[in-house]
């Protein structure tokens, strides 16, 4: 909700006006380690309270989590954006290769969300997934650096990466050089 809700430029409520109910996750995107609110008519907030309470759901001294997902609502703006961001420079870096291998649909990157097509008959997307985890001694001698990168394989031609709070735009730089210097030794 609050990615589209960023990504389109609206409130959130404009996004729910015409729901009936809604869950809002504090720790997806707005970097509070749990907690979630949901919204909705008071017969149906009453009954999932009742619910929740016979199921044995409950927690004592929710303030902390209560005030850092307070935070990640203050701050979700300049948060998700900045994901946002970042998330597009990936894409954009992708679409610069111009490889074979892989590429992306810029169009479709409106949030932190990047889907990276995999080209059949050079590597799946798990093995793409592995390259850009594993660090070797020749990376390491040709970057100067030792980086990990940890992708998603989505589908059987789609890798998904996603941006969160604790990823940088310097982070995004160097998964973006990861994902190059992979790409150069499988043409190679």
């Amino acid at each position: 909700l609050m990615n589209a809700a960023v990504a389109q430029g609206v409130e959130p409520a404009g996004i729910t006006h015409h729901c009936d109910s809604v869950s809002l996750c504090f720790s997806k995107g707005l970097g509070a380690p749990a907690g979630a609110v949901l919204a909705g008519r008071r017969e149906f907030v009453a009954e999932a309270w009742r619910v929740r309470k016979l199921l044995g759901g409950g927690m004592r001294q929710a303030g902390v989590l209560a005030a850092a997902a307070r935070v990640g609502l203050e701050q979700a703006e300049a948060t998700l954006r900045r994901d946002h961001d970042n998330a597009r420079r990936f894409a954009e870096g992708i679409q610069e290769l111009n490889s074979p291998l892989c590429s992306v649909n810029l169009a479709a990157v409106e949030t932190n969300i990047v889907m990276v097509n995999v080209a059949g008959g050079w590597l799946t997307p798990a093995e793409l997934c592995e390259h850009l985890q594993a660090v070797s001694e020749e990376e390491l001698a040709e970057t100067g650096q030792a980086v990990s990168v940890l992708l998603f394989p989505w589908s059987a031609h789609t890798v998904r990466a996603v941006w969160h709070c604790d990823v940088s735009a310097h982070d995004a730089q160097l998964a973006k050089n990861k994902l190059e210097f992979v790409v150069r030794k499988w043409q190679e």
